[in-house]
């Protein structure tokens, strides 16, 4: 099975970028698939399987040749039928596209992303943990509280339980990461690594939307791009007034704002750091008289890397690894990382602590009368539904992910978006009013290469050219349409409300603006649009975009345990007390009752400091 897969990755490989035309080794991108698959699930690995296997078949049938002795354009014509095969046939390619040239592009640029990795020292030391991993934890431990999960809202709500003289247990599923670790970890393994199932986390739906999720001591926040926005006022009136959320009481969230944003170092990108991306951002947004500026971003000392979805190679990126978890544990806390909790246990009603293994298998319990849970929108409904209390129902529904799609530009000098700030510039013209939040966004060196249109030798081209091309992504405030099902793996579905896909595609059309007005020879929208040229075209492209074929990513779930004051609607009370039984709190974002529009992690910190 391993050497069938192997030669369907080579095959993938051989269409999707032959290397007669300029293309990569087949057998080096097979290798860097391989290590980017390593930890994904088994059903990952047999969809690339399957796809090479269908490949080599349709060689036969349609040429009576084997795959490798076709000519590339035809090796590629294959692959460019199946993106015409219907919308199906659009996101089949379109995911096998991003799995192999995410690997590919991170393996090809491997010294380049290291040698940026240490062009500067750290930035600040690693924060003082007490951290135990797992498999040398003892099978039976007592404490006053556990937090399940040790991302934003963990972090916060550990903080603030130890400071209250609380003795508290904090569990991750994840390993904690060092920057020296960091910094010498090839690119591919340190994504595989640092996120859920190697990345490989999905939203369900026409079109699928990607959806990757941190997994490590600091959850996301280690791999997010450090983007810190307070949801706007009209966002929190609504939490407060419309949902009876009294953990959203303005005048008492806003001095939570102000104390998470001091924790974790919030404050304007610096200009010297911003990099040619963001200043493309800038000017044709000053062109067309659009209000933007650089971002505030919880990342001081940032010196440009462009690394932070790989982990910042400086601790420049000030997660909660770095603060609010060193400050639990100052307090008292303890970590214990590598923990697979699979229930929360209770008696007559009440929680009394959670049951949980390590990698070996090995079973675990932390005895402790109070749960805070704080899992993650995707992973905290089905561990209620392991535990037996997800007989709300609501539990699972009214996800909004924050669906976001990107743009890129062709200029005629380099542009080398990944030489600056990964996430730069904030453009809110079309925020307030349609909830149309544009960002400048790069990626490291050769891992963005998935949103690039084509196959082929025309592919080969476009990586060729990715000096030259600029980047923005726009986040669209969505409804809350989406469920996450299963109760030992998720299983997200989320079928993009109407309303929301128009929305979508008036953003390409700002992003589009923006980067002609900068001065891009071409603009390329995705969707099965034409590139655009000038502005006068873009009207017609953007009526041919195909909604089904947008390639969709989302970083920010929200919602699928909703708190509020409605029993009915809410299954997390205003106080964020998990209704149905005792003891159980929940402080993760997916207690936010409705998406917040920016990116949530202030938000989330804030609301979980209160709990």
């Amino acid at each position: 099975m391993a050497e069938l897969h192997r030669r369907a990755v080579e095959a993938l490989a051989a269409a999707l970028l032959p290397p007669e035309r300029g293309g990569p080794s087949p057998r080096a991108v097979a290798d860097a698939v391989a290590l980017l698959t390593a930890r994904q699930p088994a059903a990952s690995r047999m969809a690339l399987t399957a796809a090479g296997v269908a490949l080599a078949a349709a060689a036969r049938l349609r040429h009576g040749e084997a795959l490798a002795a076709l000519p590339s354009e035809q090796r590629s014509g294959l692959l460019a039928a199946l993106g015409r095969a219907g919308p199906g046939g659009a996101a089949a390619l379109d995911g096998l596209k991003a799995l192999v040239l995410l690997a590919h592009g991170g393996a090809a640029n491997a010294a380049e992303i290291h040698a940026v990795a240490h062009r500067h020292a750290p930035a600040r030391d690693d924060g003082t943990l007490v951290c135990t991993d797992a498999t040398e934890a003892p099978e039976r431990v007592h404490a006053d509280a556990v937090v399940v999960g040790s991302g934003a809202g963990g972090a916060f709500a550990a903080r603030e339980l130890a400071r209250a003289g609380r003795d508290v247990i904090v569990l991750e599923e994840g390993e904690r990461w060092t920057v020296e670790r960091i910094r010498a970890t090839d690119p591919v393994t340190r994504f595989g690594a640092l996120y859920r199932d190697g990345g490989a986390t999905v939203a369900l739906g026409l079109p699928p939307v990607a959806l990757p999720l941190g997994r490590a001591v600091g959850g996301t926040t280690v791999v997010n791009s450090g983007t810190c926005y307070r949801p706007p006022d009209d966002v929190v009136g609504r939490w407060h007034r419309g949902h009876g959320l009294t953990l959203a009481e303005p005048e008492r969230l806003a001095d939570r704002f102000a104390d998470v944003e001091a924790t974790i170092g919030v404050a304007p990108a610096p200009d010297d750091v911003l990099g040619n991306n963001a200043r493309l951002a800038l000017a044709g947004a000053a062109a067309l008289g659009w209000d933007a500026a650089p971002l505030r971003r919880n990342v001081p000392g940032c010196a440009g890397s462009c690394q932070c979805a790989l982990g910042c190679p400086r601790n420049a990126k000030a997660g909660v690894h770095l603060t609010a978890l060193p400050q639990a544990c100052s307090a008292g806390a303890r970590i214990v990382s590598r923990f697979r909790v699979d229930r929360v246990l209770r008696e007559d009603g009440l929680a009394v602590g959670v049951r949980g293994r390590d990698v070996t298998g090995r079973r675990l319990e932390v005895r402790a009368p109070l749960v805070v849970i704080a899992a993650g929108a995707i992973e905290t409904p089905p561990l209620l539904r392991r535990s037996g209390l997800a007989g709300h129902p609501r539990v699972g529904r009214g996800l909004s992910i924050h669906p976001a799609l990107g743009a890129a530009g062709t200029f005629d000098a380099p542009v080398r978006a990944w030489e600056g700030v990964l996430q730069s510039v904030g453009i809110e013209e079309h925020h307030p009013q349609d909830g149309i939040l544009i960002e400048a966004t790069a990626t490291p060196p050769g891992m963005g290469s998935m949103i690039l249109p084509g196959v082929g030798a025309a592919l080969v081209e476009r990586i060729g050219a990715a000096d030259r091309i600029a980047t923005l992504g726009a986040m669209v405030a969505d409804a809350p349409v989406g469920r996450v099902l299963g109760s030992n793996r998720p299983t997200v579905v989320y079928r993009l409300a109407r309303a929301d896909g128009t929305r979508l595609v008036r953003a390409l059309g700002h992003m589009a603006e923006i980067l002609l007005a900068a001065g891009a020879a071409e603009v390329e929208l995705g969707g099965g649009a034409p590139p655009v040229r000038q502005r006068g075209d873009l009207a017609a492209a953007l009526d041919s975009v195909d909604l089904r074929r947008l390639h969709l990513a989302a970083f920010h779930p929200t919602g699928s345990v909703a708190a509020g004051r409605d029993a009915g609607r809410h299954p997390v009370d205003e106080r964020g007390r998990l209704r149905g039984v005792r003891g159980v709190l929940v402080a993760d974002a997916s207690i936010l009752p409705e998406c917040p529009g920016v990116n949530p992690q202030v938000s989330i910190m804030a609301l979980a400091a209160e709990v």
